[in-house]
């Protein structure tokens, strides 16, 4: 392959020096073209004098040598014009190939250039995939460690929530079972006193049931010892 490029490289050398030739004949060409414009407008202001003073001090006999003499330069100089068009039409196109063939020798150049550095190219942009590769899995690696710590965090505070509403509801039923407590506490304390009370009352009803006994007795006592003879009467409640 380098003997390939070597051997290539030889004719376009010589490709270069002759569009290198050809660039310096257009331009002396260009040179004389502009030197003979030079001199046909020199040649024009000298017959333009010379005609202007002919005609003042020439006679009417030298009027036909005057008027061929201006048609021959009219002919030079038409003839100078067409050639001074050619020139510049070949010159046109000697440098439409001279850029074609340039634009293909850098064509080839970048071609050859490529195929030269395709192996070079080739591990680069394996090196850059490998690179794009190695950094998107670290940013994706990067992302599930983030989304992670996220659920980490969110299942932290979810079972912090559940804690405080665990506690909150065991609050909740303690406070409850001691208000029942208490209630059953003072349930107890009013069935104890209604016992009481009852117990006192019951006793106060036995002993006015045996008050009121002892009173019919003595009632009955008094009757009988007034008249023994009436029989005793008993009295029962």
């Amino acid at each position: 392959m380098g003997r390939s490029r070597s051997r290539s490289r030889t004719p376009k050398r010589h490709k270069s020096k002759r569009s290198h030739k050809r660039r310096s004949r257009s331009r002396e060409r260009e040179r004389r073209r502009h030197r003979e414009r030079e001199r046909s407008k020199e040649r024009s202001k000298t017959s333009r004098k010379l005609s202007r003073s002919s005609s003042s001090s020439s006679t009417s006999d030298e009027e036909p040598r005057t008027r061929e003499k201006k048609i021959d330069e009219v002919d030079r100089l038409a003839e100078l014009e067409r050639v001074r068009r050619q020139r510049e039409a070949e010159q046109k196109m000697v440098e439409e190939v001279a850029a074609k063939r340039l634009e293909e020798l850098v064509a080839r150049r970048v071609e050859e250039e490529l195929e030269r550095r395709r192996e070079e190219i080739e591990a680069e942009v394996l090196r850059r995939v490998e690179e794009a590769k190695r950094l998107m899995e670290q940013q994706m690696l990067e992302e599930l460690q983030e989304k992670r710590r996220q659920q980490e965090e969110d299942q932290k505070k979810r079972e912090e929530e559940e804690r405080k509403q665990r506690e909150e509801l065991e609050r909740i039923m303690e406070e409850n079972k001691r208000k029942m407590e208490l209630a059953q506490m003072r349930l107890a304390e009013q069935q104890l006193q209604m016992v009481e009370e009852q117990r006192k009352i019951d006793e106060e009803r036995q002993k006015i049931k045996r008050a009121h006994e002892k009173k019919t007795r003595e009632e009955q006592k008094i009757i009988l010892g007034k008249n023994n003879a009436r029989p005793k009467i008993s009295f029962s409640i």
